[in-house]
């Protein structure tokens, strides 16, 4: 193999053996790629050199960059990171803001420069983004002024995150002010395929910071296999939805998908869903990635709202109930596209579109992809007999110094803690997450961190957090807390124990649901069983 470009091989040297990597395979001709090729200069340069310089790539409600505009930004940036922040090929660059042009601009600008993005949820608190900055060994970051208070408590506790610059202030040595000292030419780091583009973290079922290393070849390969033959985009689409760009959903479906094909993309920093069908209106989206959540949640305003410039909605991060589907479909026309993927494989790989939809699947393997069910002993089960979802293709895990996967690879299959049945037609079907992850509106949330965050409140003795069923979110988080003597249950103790965990951790993986008692439930050795307090919360109504 060619000599990769990375001078700091601190990623490449913490990936595990190849031994236990799984089985890549390229089969479509889509995914084959040249030896060297840098995923920024491919998603950016290449469309301005093929004529897309004058139309509209970023845009937010308040601003819009044209290709060649973007390129001269994220040149610029790439300028600063290189030659005042001292970033070599291979480093790590913590991003941290909500979506907007400027974080897009960011992360393509760490691209060209070789580095390695890191790209984290602006919710997340400085006890998190902590782990993250250990783990991968970070001194560089790129953060929204607005975030600056948690980022600085990182820094306390991690002294060697010492090269942070600011964005979006006014500060004399922010980025904007180094930036227009820059030159708006850069070349781009001559990258192998291999080489390491992105480090993007999700939480295990202990809450220990699991970081999914892709490479180059991995970001154009989730363009080339579920967005080319699902999405079918258009140079004249405009993307949006709610994912953070942190997500490799919304990295993918808001960011890499529209550029891959010279098409435009609309960065909202905040996409709940009564905000969505407002901006669908306005700026006439076509193509929308959000959470079967939202979707429900659209509904009831979509009657007010012009929505008819949409063309393609795509679901994922949580399963896509029939009845969803159907009502949306009735009140807009669409057909959802619902999929499956994982941080591990960056993007979906078992999805359908337009007449090969069947309501109630999730649909079959994305080309360039091969998926089956097995049974525990590694048997493929047959058509109706559920088991453990396996896939294959030219994506899948490798985790970041981390012995867990030998767990989520395994006899060179991507085993992704999911159960799901196959039909006779290859068509794949949702029945339940395989392990302790709670996915809630479409965010994953492991429920032994919570545990840990309401643990460090002193009204709390001990506790247990599982998923319960919820009509809208599809789960929420649930806690059954034992209280520690003289202190009194109640609505004032819930609301508490809730801001408590909204202060230690993100604020979305606060329980919505706190029941206090006496006693959990425990093996003989001591080992609580969660799966008798998720018996409990699914025998209880939301």
């Amino acid at each position: 193999m060619a000599e990769t470009a990375h001078l700091d091989t601190f990623v490449r040297d913490h990936l595990p053996p190849e031994a236990e990597w799984p089985e890549l395979i390229f089969t479509i001709p889509d995914v084959q790629y040249a030896e060297r090729v840098n995923c920024g200069a491919e998603l950016l340069d290449r469309m301005v050199e093929a004529g897309f310089g004058d139309r509209p790539c970023l845009r937010s409600p308040s601003l819009a960059w044209s290709y060649a505009e973007t390129l001269e930004r994220v040149n610029r940036i790439a300028r600063v990171l290189v030659d005042e922040m001292g970033v070599v090929p291979g480093n790590r660059v913590l991003l941290r803001a909500p979506n907007s042009p400027m974080l897009a601009a960011c992360w393509l600008a760490v691209m060209k420069a070789g580095a390695v993005a890191v790209t984290t949820m602006p919710l997340l608190r400085a006890v998190e983004l902590e782990k993250i900055v250990r783990k991968a060994a970070i001194r560089h970051a790129l953060c929204d002024a607005r975030l600056a208070e948690e980022l600085e408590r990182c820094r306390q506790a991690v002294p060697t995150l010492d090269r942070i610059l600011y964005f979006g202030g006014d500060a004399l040595d922010g980025l904007e002010a180094r930036m227009r000292r820059q030159s708006d030419d850069f070349e781009a780091c001559p990258t192998l395929a291999e080489d390491p583009a992105l480090i993007a973290f999700t939480s295990g079922t202990t809450g220990v910071p699991k970081g999914c290393v892709h490479f180059h070849r991995d970001v154009l390969a989730m363009c080339d296999t579920f967005s080319r033959h699902i999405v079918k985009p258009l140079p004249d689409d405009l993307f949006s939805g709610s994912p953070p760009l942190g997500f490799t959903f919304g990295l993918g479906g808001l960011l890499c998908f529209p550029l891959r094909v010279g098409a435009s993309t609309l960065l909202l920093e905040q996409a709940p869903p009564h905000v969505l069908p407002e901006a669908i209106e306005t700026f006439r989206v076509t193509c929308l990635f959000t959470a079967p959540t939202a979707y429900r949640l659209m509904l009831s305003q979509l009657s007010s709202r012009n929505v008819s410039s949409l063309r393609r909605c795509v679901s994922a991060g949580e399963t896509l109930p029939k009845a969803t589907f159907e009502a949306f479909r009735e009140a807009t026309g669409i057909r959802l596209i619902d999929g499956i993927g994982a941080t591990e494989m960056i993007h979906i790989f078992i999805s359908a579109a337009d007449d090969d939809i069947r309501p109630g699947t999730t649909g079959r393997p994305v080309p360039g992809y091969v998926a089956t069910v097995f049974d525990e002993e590694f048997n493929e089960c047959p058509p109706g007999v559920p088991g453990r979802l396996a896939v294959k293709g030219p994506t899948g895990c490798r985790y970041l110094a981390d012995e867990r996967q030998r767990q989520y690879v395994q006899r060179g299959w991507n085993i992704t803690g999911d159960t799901y049945v196959r039909d006779a037609d290859g068509y794949f079907a949702y029945v339940a997450r395989s392990d302790d992850m709670i996915v809630s509106a479409g965010y994953n949330i492991a429920g032994p961190e919570v545990e840990a965050a309401l643990l460090t409140h002193p009204a709390v003795l001990e506790c247990g957090v599982v998923g319960a069923p919820d009509p809208e979110r599809g789960q929420i988080v649930k806690a059954y807390v034992v209280l520690r003597p003289g202190y009194e249950a109640g609505p004032a103790l819930v609301a508490e124990l809730q801001h408590h965990v909204k202060t230690t951790i993100a604020p979305y993986k606060y329980p919505r649901a706190i029941e206090f008692v006496h006693e959990l439930p425990k093996t003989l050795t001591g080992k609580l069983q969660r799966y008798r307090l998720r018996e409990s919360a699914a025998r209880q109504p939301a």
